[in-house]
C-alpha cells in the first residue's frame, strides 16, 4: 500500500482517558506504544503460571485429533518487507474446526462438564469427560457462550464431543456461513440485536437464570474459571512455537480481540524467554481497539457504539480483566488496522511471494499480514517498534477460510483452489 492516505497515529503519552482519535478516512495504520510497557527483565505479569500452562498443554494434547499445527517461514515476504525472518503459526487446520479456538473452548468446556459429572459421578476425571464416558450424566447440561463465530463453533464441537448440548448467542452481524457452521453441530443458536458485547451479556444472563455454565473467554461478575482455563488452553499455541525456533523471535504479532489469545501468548512467551522474549504487539480493528484505548489510558477502557469489522473475531468492544493483568505490561505497542489491509494480507497469503507456500488465512489472520505489509512503507513505524533488518516476526495466522463464501469474495479465489 502507498503512503498516500496512510497517515498513522503513535501515541507514546500518558492520557487520563481514551484520547486516540483516528484519521476521518479511515485508511490509517495505527499505533500506540505502551508507555506503561515492563522492562526486559521484569518478573512476568499477570495471574497464568508455567505450571497451569503445563496442565492446559497435557489435557489438550489428549484430545483426539490432536497435532501441531504448521509454524511456516515466510522467506518471500520477509525479504521484500526487509525482514530477517517471519514466521506464520497457520491455525487453519486446528482440530478440523480452522482457527485457534477449540485450544481454549473445549479445555474449559471439559473443566466446567467435569465439575458437574462428579456431582453424580465422584470418579470422573476428566479424561472420562473429554471420551465421552458421562454423557448420560451431561445430556442435560447446556453449554452457553456468545460468538463472533469461532468460537462458539469451538463451544459447539466442545458439547457434542463431550455429550452435552450448547446454546450459542450472536449479533445479527455474523455472517450465514458461520452461522450454519454453529448449527451443523447441533448447537441451538439465538441471534441477538446489538453487537459482540450484548451476545456476551445474553449468554451470561442465561447462565444465571439456567445454572448451566457459560463458555466465555472473557469476565463478567466474579466466575473467571471458564476465561482463566480458555486463555490456559491458548498457552498451547506458545508452546508449539517455542518447541519449533531455535532462537526467540524479536518481534510478535497477535490479534486481541478480548485479549485471551494475546494474553496467553504474551505471557507465555514471557515465561520461556525471559528478558529475550520478542517486543509483543497486539492487533486490532479501528473501531474495535479496545486494547489500545487501555493501553493509552492506562486503566480498562470500553470502546461504545459500533464495532463491526471483516475481521469479526476482532469485533470487541472491552478488554477481559485476566487479560488486561498480562497486557497492561506485557504488550509493548498495539497495531490499530483498516478493514482494506486484512484483504490486502488474505490475498499476499494466498497468492505468496517466490519461495513462499501458499496459505488460506481468514480475516483476522490478514489483517497482521496486512498490517506488516503496511509497516515496511513506515519507517517512522517501524523505527518506533525497533523493527529493523534483523527483525525476526512471529505472525499469528489464527483462522482459515472459517466462510468459504465470504473468504472468496475478499481473495478473489475458492479456498480450495489456495490449498487443496
Amino acid at each position: 500500500m502507498g503512503r498516500q492516505g496512510q497517515r498513522a497515529i503513535v501515541v507514546r503519552c500518558e492520557t487520563a482517558g481514551y484520547a486516540l482519535a483516528m484519521d476521518g478516512d479511515g485508511h490509517a495504520l495505527g499505533l500506540v506504544v505502551n508507555p506503561r510497557a515492563a522492562a526486559r527483565e521484569a518478573a512476568v505479569a499477570g495471574p497464568f503460571t508455567a505450571d497451569g500452562f503445563a496442565a492446559a498443554h497435557g489435557a489438550v494434547c489428549a484430545f483426539p485429533g490432536y497435532g501441531a499445527t504448521p509454524l511456516r517461514a515466510l522467506s518471500g515476504l520477509g525479504d521484500a518487507l526487509g525482514v530477517d525472518e517471519i514466521h506464520y503459526k497457520d491455525e487453519a487446520g486446528r482440530f478440523g474446526l480452522g482457527s485457534f479456538k477449540p485450544l481454549g473452548a473445549p479445555y474449559a468446556a471439559a473443566r466446567a462438564l467435569l465439575d458437574i459429572a462428579r456431582r453424580t459421578e465422584p470418579a470422573a476425571s476428566l479424561e472420562g469427560v473429554v471420551r465421552g464416558a458421562f454423557a448420560d450424566a451431561l445430556s442435560g447440561v447446556t453449554l452457553l457462550s456468545a460468538t463472533d463465530g469461532n468460537h462458539g463453533r469451538a463451544v459447539a464441537y466442545a458439547a457434542k464431543a463431550f455429550g452435552a448440548r450448547a446454546k450459542i448467542f450472536a449479533h445479527p452481524g455474523m455472517s450465514e456461513g458461520r452461522r450454519a457452521a454453529i448449527r451443523a453441530l447441533g448447537a441451538a443458536l439465538e441471534i441477538c440485536p446489538g453487537g459482540y458485547d450484548d451476545s456476551v451479556r445474553a449468554a451470561y444472563a442465561e447462565g444465571a437464570a439456567t445454572g448451566n455454565p457459560v463458555i466465555q473467554d472473557t469476565t463478567m461478575g466474579d466466575d473467571t474459571a471458564a476465561p482463566f482455563a480458555i486463555t490456559e488452553g491458548y498457552g498451547v499455541i506458545a508452546q508449539e512455537v517455542f518447541d519449533a525456533l531455535d532462537r526467540p523471535p524479536t518481534h510478535a504479532i497477535v490479534q486481541a480481540g478480548v485479549g485471551g489469545v494475546a494474553s496467553a501468548i504474551c505471557a507465555r512467551f514471557w515465561q520461556f524467554w525471559g528478558a529475550e522474549r520478542p517486543k509483543f504487539i497486539v492487533l486490532e480493528p479501528h473501531n474495535a481497539a479496545c486494547v489500545a484505548a487501555s493501553l493509552a489510558a492506562g486503566r480498562p477502557v470500553t470502546i461504545d457504539g459500533n464495532t463491526d469489522t471483516a475481521m469479526a473475531g476482532l469485533a470487541c468492544g472491552t478488554v477481559s480483566s485476566l487479560a488486561w493483568d498480562v497486557l497492561a505490561t506485557g504488550a509493548d505497542a498495539a497495531l490499530l488496522v483498516p478493514d482494506a489491509m486484512a484483504a490486502t494480507g488474505m490475498k499476499r497469503l494466498a497468492r505468496p511471494l517466490a519461495g513462499d507456500p501458499a496459505i488460506v488465512g481468514g480475516e483476522c489472520a490478514g489483517g497482521a499480514i496486512g498490517a506488516l505489509m503496511a509497516l515496511a512503507e513506515r519507517p517512522d513505524l517501524r523505527a518506533a517498534l525497533e523493527m529493523g533488518a534483523d527483525a525476526r516476526v512471529f505472525v499469528l495466522g489464527t483462522e482459515g477460510a472459517t466462510d468459504p463464501a465470504l473468504y472468496e469474495r475478499l481473495v478473489g479465489i475458492a479456498p480450495e483452489s489456495v490449498a487443496p
